[in-house]
């Protein structure tokens, strides 16, 4: 576990764009149960990949696509444990992985990219792959 003041600027870097932070157990299951629309889950994380390609990469999409998931939450593995193991839990079958996004619509997880497609990949990519995903899934925007 890391300390809570150095996640602070990496928490920030989320939810200044909107994300909600879940940081128990019962915070994750209420965003869960709330299974109406689509939500982008972002576990977060102090790793290179997350700060060079992945939190960027979340930001770049949201912010060039009209199409965008009803709602944003994340979890930060390594600072909210219980709520990361919680939300680990919803990702299933896939492993534990940090950083890692997951997209859900109507409560059932359509789209998930593990660290591994994170790496190496720049935030473009990233959020290039997350453009063609919120097409794929969202619902667009009502004007």
């Amino acid at each position: 576990m890391y300390p809570p003041h150095l996640l602070v600027p990496m928490r920030q870097d989320l939810t200044s764009v909107g994300f909600q932070e879940l940081t128990t157990p019962q915070e994750v299951d209420t965003a869960m149960n709330d299974d109406q629309g689509t939500m982008l889950v972002m576990v977060n994380s102090v790793c290179g990949c997350a700060a060079g390609a992945a939190r960027p990469g979340v930001k770049a999409a949201l912010a060039n696509s009209s199409i965008k998931p009803d709602k944003l939450v994340t979890v930060f593995a390594g600072g909210d444990v219980e709520a990361t193991a919680r939300m680990r839990e919803y990702l299933l079958p896939y492993p534990p992985s940090s950083p890692a996004i997951g997209i859900f619509k109507n409560g059932e997880l359509v789209h998930f990219i593990e660290r591994h497609h994170i790496e190496g990949r720049s935030a473009q990519m990233i959020a290039q792959h997350l453009e063609m995903a919120f097409e794929e899934f969202c619902t667009p925007q009502q004007a």
